[in-house]
């Protein structure tokens, strides 16, 4: 991420204050298939921005390792997890996304939600356990202006659907949002 895209966000989450604990909650692109989403094992959550989604998962009983970009994004979740109790349960971390997925052991999720990082297909893939759950979503065309962050129609479709070694769950594309729920393959 350039260097001007990173101060952007940081003075976003820096100006934005506190989460209140009652706004946690699944990504907002995935309210409706919450209950797809396990209630124990480990999560990477990538671009987790102030915290909602990785502090949700971690009250599901998951360890979570949440990172972002953006000191005061970092800051914003680890201060959430902490109010919302479940500090114990969600590392927080400072990581830039452009020089890969930072490392973990494999893991049963993985978040990428309003995040749009081809680059990253194959390592988030990777990094899944067999039966884990890929949950993507990006700011798509679909239903919006064309925009340099914005994915085109059918673009996730195309890098997860026929991906093999993935079971497609969901997809949708509408609103400004794509979207991408699949299983890795059990060997």
């Amino acid at each position: 991420m350039g260097d001007d895209d990173r101060s952007r966000w940081d003075e976003r989450y820096a100006s934005a204050g506190p989460v209140p604990v009652e706004a946690v909650g699944p990504p907002s692109a995935f309210v409706d298939l919450a209950d797809a989403f396990p209630v124990d094992g480990i999560a990477l959550d990538l671009a987790c921005g102030d915290g909602r989604g990785a502090v949700w998962l971690a009250g599901r009983g998951l360890d979570v390792l949440a990172v972002d970009v953006a000191p005061a994004a970092v800051a914003l979740a680890g201060d959430l997890a902490d109010r919302a109790g479940v500090a114990d349960r969600c590392r927080v971390e400072l990581a830039d996304l452009d020089t890969g997925v930072p490392s973990s052991p494999p893991v049963d999720v993985v978040v990428c939600h309003l995040f749009n990082a081809p680059h990253l297909d194959e390592a988030l893939v990777a990094r899944l356990r067999p039966g884990g759950l890929l949950a993507v979503a990006v700011l798509s065309e679909v239903g919006a202006a064309p925009g340099r962050f914005r994915a085109r129609a059918g673009d996730l479709l195309d890098r997860f659907g026929g991906r093999g070694g993935l079971e497609l769950l969901d997809h949708r594309e509408s609103d400004g949002v794509a979207r991408v729920l699949a299983r890795r393959a059990r060997p």
